[in-house]
């Protein structure tokens, strides 16, 4: 890459939405910045937000809002121009655990139907195997791919019992296992 690309997306850790501007003007920005259509792109964002739940807080101000609802938003302004790659840096890290359950799910079914490529950094094992197809587990120190998990489990996944459960935690074990295998003894 030689620079900024508008096939690709950034979602990150902390929403990072302007405080002076209501959700819909919040998820329409890259479209100003872009200098695209404001019009045109209008009715998706207003359909992105019907999908992640939020129709009709278009006119609320961002601290009026939960802290993952805030998070909707920041996706739905990194998918407003249809990029075909989406980066995710541990969008969720800073919600509670239902939030963070109720956020996977929406991102799979975004996922179904849009059809993106999804990046997704996440330190947690059990958000990594319900939303990924592949797992990389990347070493400590310098970072190296340790392993690719493949997940094979149907979709949409969820932490509750279902006919995936087993796939779920055959994956999420071994992620551990990668993850915290001891030390190989160095040599004498």
């Amino acid at each position: 890459m030689r620079g900024p690309s508008r096939d690709v997306a950034l979602a990150f850790q902390r929403p990072a939405l302007l405080p002076w501007r209501n959700v819909l003007e919040n998820v329409l920005l890259p479209v100003e910045i872009m200098g695209l259509d404001r019009k045109a792109h209008r009715a998706l964002a207003e359909e992105l937000l019907a999908l992640v739940g939020l129709s009709g807080f278009e006119d609320s101000n961002p601290w009026e809002l939960s802290g993952g609802m805030q998070q909707r938003v920041a996706l739905c302004r990194s998918l407003i121009y249809e990029p075909k790659v989406l980066l995710m840096d541990e969008p969720f890290a800073a919600l509670d655990a239902l939030t963070r359950e109720e956020l996977s799910l929406e991102l799979q079914r975004i996922f179904q139907e849009r059809g993106k490529t999804i990046l997704f950094v996440t330190h947690s094992i059990s958000e990594a195997v319900l939303l990924a197809d592949r797992v990389v587990v990347m070493t400590p120190r310098p970072g190296r791919i340790a392993e690719i998990v493949p997940v094979g489990a149907a979709r949409p996944r969820s932490l509750g019992m279902s006919e995936s459960t087993e796939e779920i935690a055959r994956c999420s074990a071994r992620v551990h296992d990668l993850l915290f295998a001891p030390e190989p003894a160095a040599a004498a």
